[in-house]
């Protein structure tokens, strides 16, 4: 059953994703706005969009939040396989991500602060970011 909604979810959230979708979605929207004089208006005319646009957004929440939930463990399985390679790199940070955003935030904190005690490091990368922002 997993690996079955896998599938659907990635082949639907890839074809979401395309021009086309939006261009077939506006159209649709289009022909109903264009068919409301034929209709009159009407509480159907209204309900009928409603209803189908609801259903679509309630359906692709979903999908989309397994996409993102699938993309996001396949991310950190491989930033901790580049921190295990790494002789240098500490391995406590594997599986940070399990931690709360309170405690990830202390981390980062203490990381920050860290890199700034040394070699003038986080004056540098604001140097550089600021450079960056500048040029955009």
């Amino acid at each position: 059953m997993d690996r079955l909604f896998t599938k659907i979810a990635t082949r639907i959230a890839d074809a979401a994703g395309q021009p086309m979708t939006f261009v077939l979605a506006l159209a649709v929207i289009i022909v109903w706005g264009i068919s409301g004089p034929v209709f009159q208006y009407s509480d159907t005319w209204q309900l009928i969009i409603n209803t189908g646009t609801t259903i679509v957004t309630f359906l692709m929440v979903f999908l989309i939040q397994n996409s993102q939930n699938r993309d996001a463990a396949a991310m950190q399985a491989k930033l901790d396989e580049l921190i295990r390679a790494v002789d240098s790199a500490r391995e406590e940070f594997v599986g940070i991500e399990h931690l709360t955003a309170a405690e990830v935030e202390k981390v980062r904190d203490a990381l920050e602060k860290e890199v700034g005690e040394k070699d003038c490091k986080a004056g540098t990368a604001h140097e550089s970011v600021g450079r960056l922002l500048d040029r955009t």
